[in-house]
């Protein structure tokens, strides 16, 4: 059965502290044997910079980010596929692949496990990119889709010990998100309609997950 989470059990719970999370983050790490920490929400909320925050903050010894987004399949895949004009779906990753990573590295053995990440600037998965050693107590593993109910991507919520659900401003997470492919070198005209014809369509996909996280994390401080 799947877990009851916090927002089921006390209603939804939001915070906006980044020393919070730390802590909430840091009892993760200390509680014995390996856990997993997940940070889902829509694309250009922040999870990617809110998991490397809070790596910094513990530290190597205690935390390793492990992106979903490693398991992006490869263009030359999406092409064949017929689905390289709407990357970033569901259906554009290699979900068996992540939760068959994520067991793994739920019961760490003696050696290195290496995770894949994926080069913004190249826009493809880098295999063998994100070593997690068996003495770290802590993954932090962030992306869209960890809290998605459908298909293979429902294995995944049962693999986190925490899940979080970040859920800024949408009008400022549009903005950032246009940003953030033009930073990467889209036009801003063609990052505008990618945003408002694919990254929002998953966004109102990914939207149910909210109610499945243990906590909505609506800005960091």
């Amino acid at each position: 059965m799947e877990r009851e989470t916090r927002a089921e059990k006390y209603g939804e719970t939001a915070t906006s502290e980044f020393a919070g999370l730390e802590r909430r983050a840091r009892g993760l790490a200390a509680a014995g044997g390996r856990r997993i920490l997940g940070i889902a929400g829509p694309p250009g909320a922040g999870k990617s910079t809110l998991a490397a925050r809070l790596a910094r903050a513990l530290g190597p010894a205690l935390a390793v980010v492990v992106p979903m987004d490693g398991f992006h399949l490869a263009q030359a895949e999406l092409v064949r596929l017929g689905r390289a004009d709407r990357k970033g779906a569901p259906d554009t990753f290699d979900a068996a692949g992540y939760t068959a990573l994520l067991r793994r590295l739920r019961t760490p053995g003696a050696g290195v496990v290496y995770a894949p990440a994926f080069d913004r600037a190249l826009e493809e998965p880098v295999a063998g990119s994100v070593p997690v050693g068996p003495q770290v107590p802590l993954v932090i593993t962030e992306g869209n889709y960890l809290l998605h109910g459908a298909g293979e991507w429902a294995e995944v919520g049962p693999l986190l010990d925490e899940a979080w659900f970040l859920a800024p401003d949408d009008s400022l997470r549009v903005r950032w998100l246009v940003d953030r492919h033009v930073r990467h070198g889209k036009e801003e005209a063609y990052a505008r309609d990618w945003v408002t014809r694919s990254d929002e369509a998953n966004a109102r996909l990914i939207a149910p997950g909210r109610a499945r996280a243990d906590l909505v994390v609506l800005a960091v401080d």
